[in-house]
């Protein structure tokens, strides 16, 4: 399916990114499609990450992983999860066509996150389909 995403969904979009992911420690989060296009993000000040280089190193990240899945019989893996010593990254696909990246550090509980993040997710979902 393709999207056509006007500027009301991509305010909604940009808002649920700015507004609620940062709640539980989240610092960097991108939204993205699966060729690296940013659609939306948010990073806090006090961060600099190179972000269109995490936009096309994620959505390239991602393709291999699932490549990987349909090697050993998956249709694909929906979420990711890569940790660091200070800095984590966590994938979310959203639909098929799109992936939520979000950054955060060691002291953000992970269950905490998810839970955000599926719930960002679902609203998310309801805006593109809107």
């Amino acid at each position: 399916m393709s999207y056509t995403l006007q500027q009301n969904h991509l305010d909604g979009i940009e808002n649920i990114l700015k507004d609620q992911l940062p709640q539980v420690g989240i610092h960097c989060v991108l939204f993205i499609d699966m060729a690296g296009n940013i659609i939306a993000e948010y990073e806090a000040e006090n961060t600099k990450h190179d972000i269109p280089a995490l936009a096309a190193l994620s959505a390239a990240n991602f393709g291999a992983v699932n490549a990987l899945a349909k090697m050993i019989g998956e249709e694909d893996f929906s979420v990711l999860f890569n940790k660091g010593e200070r800095e984590n990254i966590h994938f979310s696909k959203v639909l098929d066509e799109f992936l939520l990246v979000c950054i955060f550090d060691n002291e953000v509980s992970l269950g905490l996150l998810r839970l955000k993040i599926a719930k960002a997710i679902g609203k998310i979902t309801e805006i593109l389909k809107s």
